[in-house]
Order: structure tokens, then sequence, then C-alpha cells
């Protein structure tokens, strides 16, 4: 069909969907914009161009652009505030961008209940200043400034307080997820006990959008703390920083972050996060300083880089997993395989649980970058755990699987074809090239 004509048909889709309600359901466009449009020359994801740009303005608009397409055969990547389009693997093909930006605001709060339903465009930061003014928080970080909650479900992206929080699956209780046929589901429910539907809101989470789109989501919410305390002590090496962290671990501190960072060249550090009332917040900092050393430093704001990932755009990320009791070795053995390969590794993460990253500049080079992963990769598998390549430039991607050795691929595979069984769902952009 010729592109002028596909164009068409996917306005009519959208112009033929229920009118867009007034108020914030809308988002934040412009009323006159044109729903869909040709792509230009920037709108691409992970180097792969698209042929057309979608920004529906409510799930009605969404599940017609989405039937449209598949009408169409046309294969679709959702961007919301485009931080992590880099991540995975580039899309085997794109047509159409569906961009989230459109879909923002916040459907439902129930404060009483801690609960509230957020559309997938949404930035976590503009989320966060809504929630603050009834004394209330989604307990996600931010990582990368403009995310937006449907590219933290997507990706299931968590930072430092994923310790005492957990990780967008955990705080998840539905979704109203947009099919790659268009039609609309909803799983889960608005109090944190209905179970009806909940595991579909599990699966969706870090599938990197090659389910559905998830249009809307229902979180459990927390309290804002009252008193807040950093406790930071710095180590010889990244190895002497996790075994501190080990030290408080086996404490009773309850922290709700307990932060290792390591720059490539220099000491490392050991950061704990306590949060609650004040003057449980200041019985557990002196607790915690004891377990660190007089010379701890404490604060009650963030240390620099707090919750950032430690690489800068264009450069090669790895997130690194293990057991509890291998995060010393896993350290370690990173920073030496780094060494050993002539790279700056940067490294940060939980050793509350046992989720590191690691960076490398876009300049290093690739055949080194290759060598080191497969190093890594070792000492990820001695941890128990595994290492993927969240992000890297494209000579870098030539050389290594980003994903590396994943159980339960077959069955990844299953899903994937129940649930979009064209494979026109971002294809090639996750795990095993689903």
């Amino acid at each position: 069909m010729p592109a002028d004509r596909t164009l068409d048909r996917l306005r009519a889709a959208c112009h033929a969907a229920e009118p867009v309600p007034a108020g914030p359901a809308r988002g934040d466009r412009d009323d006159d914009a044109e729903p869909v449009r040709a792509a230009g020359e920037g709108d691409a994801v992970a180097g792969v161009p698209a042929r057309y740009v979608a920004a529906p303005r409510d799930t009605a608009q969404a599940a017609a652009v989405l039937r449209a397409a598949a009408e169409l055969d046309l294969a679709v990547t959702v961007c919301g505030g485009g931080t992590k389009q880099e991540w995975g693997s580039p899309p085997r093909r794109l047509d159409l961008i569906l961009d989230t930006t459109g879909l923002t605001g916040v459907v439902e709060h129930a404060a009483g209940d801690l609960i509230t339903v957020v559309r997938a465009g949404t930035r976590l930061d503009a989320l966060a200043a809504t929630l603050a003014g009834a004394g209330q928080q989604l307990a996600l970080d931010a990582p990368l400034p403009g995310g937006t909650v449907g590219g933290a479900v997507a990706t299931n992206t968590a930072g430092p307080r994923r310790l005492l929080y957990g990780t967008p699956r955990d705080l998840l209780i539905g979704v109203t997820l947009v099919r790659a046929d268009g039609v609309v589901a909803h799983a889960g429910g608005k109090v944190v006990k209905n179970v009806a539907g909940y595991d579909l809101a599990k699966l969706v989470a870090g599938a990197y959008g090659t389910l559905g789109l998830v249009a809307e989501a229902a979180f459990r919410l927390h309290p804002l703390p009252a008193a807040v305390a950093y406790v930071s002590r710095s180590a010889d090496d990244a190895a002497g920083a996790a075994r501190l962290a080990a030290t408080v671990r086996a404490a009773q501190l309850v922290p709700a972050a307990l932060e290792v960072a390591a720059a490539p060249d220099g000491p490392a550090t050991v950061t704990v996060l306590l949060e609650g009332t004040p003057a449980g917040v200041a019985a557990r900092t002196d607790a915690a300083r004891r377990l660190l050393g007089a010379d701890a430093a404490v604060t009650d704001r963030a240390p620099d880089g707090w919750g950032r990932l430690p690489w800068r755009d264009g450069g090669t990320g790895l997130k690194l997993t293990g057991a509890l009791s291998g995060v010393p070795g896993l350290l370690a053995g990173a920073r030496a395989a780094a060494d050993r390969h002539g790279l700056p590794l940067a490294l940060r993460g939980s050793a509350g649980v046992g989720v590191l990253y690691a960076g490398l500049p876009a300049s290093a080079d690739p055949e080194r970058v290759a060598a080191l992963v497969d190093a890594v990769r070792a000492a990820t598998a001695t941890a128990g755990g595994h290492t993927v390549v969240l992000t890297a430039p494209a000579a870098v991607r030539d050389r290594v699987d980003l994903w590396g050795p994943v159980d339960g691929l077959a069955l990844m595979r299953r899903i994937k074809q129940r649930f979009d069984p064209d494979a026109r769902l971002a294809p090639g952009r996750f795990v095993g090239g689903i």
C-alpha cells in the first residue's frame, strides 16, 4: 500500500476512535495536532528509522492505532521519554513509533488506600510532585532524567531503593494493556489484595514492550518518610566497600538502600540510606556509624551520583546480578577484568540485593569491551547471576550477545507467540530475538 494511503488509514483510525474527553485525560498535546504523522529525520529506535509516528491522546486512540497497524502489517515500537530507546537490541523492522507522551496524567489517586492509577507517558518526576502533595510516593528511583511510568514498567528499572520497596513489577497491582491486535485488556485491580489477572501485570513488566502497550498502570504507594539520612564510608576498593555493606546487611538497620559506588580509579564508597521517623532514623544512623566507623559521613541529602547509572550517552552499560554472598567477589572480579583489558570500568549498584551496574565510555575499544563482557559474564555466573549488556555502541553490539544465556527462553517464545503471533511489537528488541 502506498505510504500516503497508509498514513491516511492510520489517521482515520485515530479520528474514528471514541472522542478524547476534556481535562487531564487528553495529555499535554495540542488539540489541533494530527495524532499520526510521517516520521522525521530523528524518529528512530536504536538507530533504526521509522516510517510513521503516532501520538494517541487516550487508550481508545492507542487501541485504534494498533488495530490499524495490525491490518496494515506494520511493525510497532513504543516510545515514551526516549531515555531507554538505546537499550536492548535494535528492532528487526520498524514502521511505526507509538509515542506515549500524550498519554499523561493521574487517572485516580486513592490516597486513603495508597493506590494510584496513572497513564504510561507520565514522567516519574511529575508523578512524584503530584503524589508529594498528599505526603505519598511511588517508591521508584528515576536513574535517567525524563523517564516515564511506561518506560519504567517496560524495562522493570529500579534504583537504590529497590532494597526496601522492590522494582516496578513488585509495586504494580494492575495494568490496562493494549494488545498487538488493538484489543484492550485489564488485569489486576485498584486494591492491593485484588489478585484477578495479577500475573499479567507481572508478565508485561520487563518485557520491553514486546507483549503489548501498557496504557495505564495501577501502583501501590508508600508514605513519604518524615526523616532520611545517608551514611557513607570510603573503602580502599569496590570489594572492600562490598564487605562493609555485608556488615550493614547482617545488622538490623532495615535500610531503604545499601549502595556501593566505585570510580574507574580511586577508592570506593558504601552508602546506607535510612528512612522513617526522626527518632528512629537518628538511632539507626548512630548504629550505622558504629558499623561503618566513626569517620562515616552523615547527611540528609543524596550524595553526588546517587541513583544514576555509571555511564553516559553513547557508552556501554552493563547490568550484573549475583547472590548476595557473591557480591564482593563479583566486584573484585569485574575490577580485575577491567584492569587486565585496560578499560576504565565504573561500578555502582545495590549490595543489598545483588544488582550492580557497570559503565564504559563510548571511546573504549570494541574488541576489549567484548572481551571484558565475556570475563564479567564468567564472574557473574560464579556468583550465581547474569550479565546483560543494556546499551552499547554499534561496534560493541556487533561483537557481543547483549542478553547472554537466559533460562526459560522456550517458554518466553511461547508467551510472545500468544500475545503477538505476527511478531510486530518491537520485533527483535528482547532476549533471544523476541
